[in-house]
């Protein structure tokens, strides 16, 4: 369940009040408060603990930090997805992260992960174009109740998993559904 809570915020604003309160983000200035479910939380640590094992299996520089925002440069905009894959060697490279869980640049992202609730159309419309411009590799939608738009998952809806692949500045959507194997680029195996 998502609730807008009624006062205009920069992101400057935003991310001195709020930055360690993972129960908002910030779209256009608007404070949005997070409910997630039990279940919402219990996909979402699945997915971490999936690509944990392969970045160690792997033994990549990644990590998934607990709690981590993104600051959407030239907006007042901040948003802080369900999963979020960080490159380390990457993170020299951003202005705000020795102060607080704040990246800015779509060079320290392999990969972000959105669980689907309530407020699916920013997880479909609104975040795939704002992580495409970021030039976030790979993002995926992880639709576990099939409640998206049946454009974005297809007639009947039903859980999908929608892994959207950046290609030059647009994102390539694949579906997944029923028991078909996940096809990443980021973690290939």
């Amino acid at each position: 369940m998502v609730q807008s809570v009624s006062k205009v915020l920069t992101v400057d604003e935003f991310i001195s009040l709020y930055s360690e309160c993972d129960r908002y983000e910030l779209i256009d200035g608007e404070l949005i408060e997070m409910e997630p479910t039990g279940p919402h939380e219990q996909v979402s640590a699945l997915i971490g603990r999936k690509l944990n094992v392969e970045i160690d299996r792997q033994d990549l520089s990644y990590f998934i930090p607990h709690r981590c925002l993104i600051k959407l440069l030239g907006t007042e905009t901040a948003f802080r997805p369900d999963v979020i894959v960080l490159d380390q060697t990457q993170l020299i490279n951003e202005p705000l992260w020795q102060q607080q869980p704040v990246i800015t640049s779509g060079n320290s992202i392999k990969l972000i992960a959105e669980v689907v609730s309530t407020n699916w159309q920013n997880d479909y419309a609104r975040k795939a174009e704002d992580y495409a411009l970021l030039g976030i590799p790979e993002y995926w939608i992880v639709d576990y109740l099939g409640i998206g738009g049946r454009e974005y998952i297809g007639k009947p809806k039903q859980p999908t998993v929608t892994i959207c692949s950046l290609r030059e500045d647009e994102y390539q959507k694949q579906l997944f559904q029923n028991n078909d194997r996940l096809i990443s680029l980021i973690f290939p195996n």
